[in-house]
């Protein structure tokens, strides 16, 4: 029975993905779960993985198409077997996006999300050009309006001509959104990082500080149930595992890649993990899987010479730990000047979540494991 392959909606309110190359041609045996084609989106590129065996047949999109989530592009099929004649969009999965229904006549395509930003930007849509599939208005179509000060209808901006790509973009709205809906505060303490360095030495270059600091706050979250919690439709949800969300920096923007149920992977395991994890989103190799779920982020920053920074919280998450860099400074050593290799830690938090005594004690707990790391 022949599988059709879908283009599918990898992130929240995805209205549509770029195929950027087909890594088999129409023709090819096909095993399930290997990498069958590159999808863009705007966060990251990521390997779409075939959906079964057989033979790939029936390409109707091309590499630079733009296409509709949840339409099929491409059939699996059986030897001998022939694809469909015509290819229906497929029954939304659970992570899917279901299409706008058309329009009425006379009234402009738009998907759902733009239509809900026009609304609120007081976006008049019958003015807007749209960029998506058929004409479709888009949610950078209604930003490009909102922002252009002209009231005649111009072309839509786009990333060649505003500067942002759609990672940037898309960084940008998110951290707007954050910052003005979840009310942060932030609790900053200064760590003795001696002991991390000596630790890091004995195990050698296959372990940086992130992976160190990776497994001794997976274990303290673990201890603090409600800094792994997250803030969901007015509520505030437990996660049952800690899931670790690291900051990488990859051309024009940041994307945060996850090491699931960090509290019980061996250090070794988590180290070989976040630096693949970070060579494939630096290399726009990522899957979905490698960027969702997380329930705790760490950004550092210490290697670019930062010493201190408050960093923004990852909705639905309720806390983001920011770590500077590591540095000799003057501290009291047994009520003497010393020299002591210092950092600061930097813990946002949703107040909606977590209060600050208890995000006060995580972080004294976590200073205190910091100083006693796992060897």
């Amino acid at each position: 029975m022949a599988l059709s392959v879908v283009m599918p909606a990898l992130e929240m309110a995805q209205e549509t993905g770029k195929l950027l190359t087909w890594l088999k041609k129409e023709g090819d045996a096909i095993v399930k779960g290997e990498p069958l084609l590159e999808i863009e989106t705007d966060k990251a590129v990521f390997e779409l993985e075939a959906p079964g065996d057989g033979l790939l047949a029936g390409v109707t999109s091309k590499a630079g198409d733009v296409v509709a989530v949840g339409r099929t592009i491409a059939w699996i099929v059986s030897p001998g077997e022939q694809p469909p004649i015509e290819s229906e969009p497929a029954a939304p999965s659970a992570r899917a996006v279901t299409p706008a229904p058309a329009p009425s006549e006379g009234s402009a395509r738009i998907s759902p999300k733009a239509r809900r930003m026009a609304e609120e930007r007081g976006v008049d849509i019958s003015k807007i050009r749209g960029t998506g599939p058929s004409g479709t208005i888009t949610s950078d179509d209604v930003l490009a309006a909102a922002a252009e000060p002209v009231k005649a209808p111009q072309p839509a901006l786009t990333s060649e001509t505003d500067g942002l790509t759609p990672i940037a973009r898309l960084m940008a709205e998110r951290t707007t959104q954050s910052w003005t809906q979840t009310p942060h505060f932030f609790l900053t303490r200064d760590v003795d990082a001696g002991a991390l360095v000596e630790v890091r030495k004995v195990l050698g270059p296959a372990v940086s500080i992130t992976d160190l600091l990776i497994s001794i706050a997976a274990h303290i979250v673990a201890k603090h149930p409600k800094i792994n919690a997250s803030w969901s439709s007015g509520n505030i949800v437990f996660n049952p595992s800690v899931n670790i969300s690291v900051a990488v920096a990859v051309k024009d923007g940041v994307v945060s890649v996850v090491i699931p149920d960090a509290a019980n992977m061996p250090l070794a395991d988590i180290a070989k993990r976040r630096k693949d994890l970070a060579d494939r989103a630096r290399a726009g190799r990522l899957r979905p899987s490698d960027i969702g779920g997380g329930t705790f982020t760490i950004s550092n920053l210490g290697m670019f010479g930062v010493d201190a920074f408050s960093a923004i919280i990852t909705p639905p998450q309720a806390a983001v730990l920011a770590v500077g860099r590591i540095a000799d400074r003057v501290v009291p050593v047994n009520g003497q000047p010393g020299i002591r290799p210092m950092f600061t830690l930097t813990l946002s938090s949703d107040h909606r979540v977590v209060d600050g005594a208890q995000a006060a004690s995580f972080l004294g707990d976590l200073a205190e494991a910091i100083q006693e790391p796992p060897k």
